[in-house]
This record gives C-alpha cells, structure tokens and sequence, in this order.
C-alpha cells in the first residue's frame, strides 16, 4: 500500500496537492509567512510564551502570582493580539492544526473501520472508540 505506485499512495499525493492548492491555505500559508518575516511580532509572540511558562512553572510550584504579575502579562497578551501580524498567525496557526487534525481523524477512523467514516461516524468518534484515545493509537 505504501509502495510509490500504490493507488493509496497516489491518492495521498493527490491530496496533497488539492490541499497546497486550495486558497483557504494560500491564505494560511502566507499568514504564516507574513508573521516569520516579521521580528517585531515574533519578538512579542516569543516573549509572551516565555512568560506564560515562566508564570505557569510558578503557579505548578505552589507560587501564588502578584496582582503586578497578572496585569503585567494580560498587557502583554493584548499587546500581541493587538499586533495584526501576530494575531493572523495565530488564527492562522489554529485552521492548520484543526485540518490536521480533521484529516488525521478521517484517516484514522478509515484505519479503524474499514471504510471511510460518515458525518456519524465522526461525531461518535470524537470521545469513544478506539482510535478515539482509549488504546493508545
């Protein structure tokens, strides 16, 4: 099946291509981009997660965080979400996962089934099933 010129295989690339082609992820790609070639908003995006963890690691060590602490990092979130570039790669870097996500889902309860999953089938395996966490897959 995973031969190069297995039928499945050909299909993947196929899909491949109808997703690097599709605009919806032009669009996402070049948020991506737009947001990697920009210092100002990485530099943001980067110093915030860093204080999120630091203050988490806090927060897990028993730490209870000043009021100046709190206030100090809601700034700094809306000071990023503020930043059009920033925001966008966000946005942009949530689409990418639920796609992913989706189609690894697809994939994977094709796998478990033996067909290819309906609408049904989807919904039920969001929380059950196998392939649905409950085996280690």
């Amino acid at each position: 099946m995973i031969a190069k010129e297995s039928n499945v295989m050909s299909k993947t690339k196929e899909l491949c291509d109808a997703i690097a082609q599709d605009i919806e992820f032009v669009t996402l790609q070049g948020q991506v981009e737009r947001f990697l070639a920009d210092d100002d908003a990485k530099l943001k995006y980067q110093s915030l997660h860093e204080r999120g963890d630091e203050l988490n690691q806090k927060q897990q060590a028993g730490v209870e965080l000043s009021d100046k602490e709190i206030q100090e990092f809601e700034d700094a979130r809306e000071s990023l979400f503020s930043n059009e570039v920033a925001s966008d790669f966000m946005e942009a870097q949530q689409s990418l996962q639920t796609l992913q996500k989706t189609i690894s889902k697809y994939v994977g309860m094709t796998l478990e089934l033996g067909r290819t999953p309906t609408p049904e089938d989807m919904e039920q395996g969001d929380g059950g099933g196998c392939c649905g966490g409950g085996c280690g897959c």
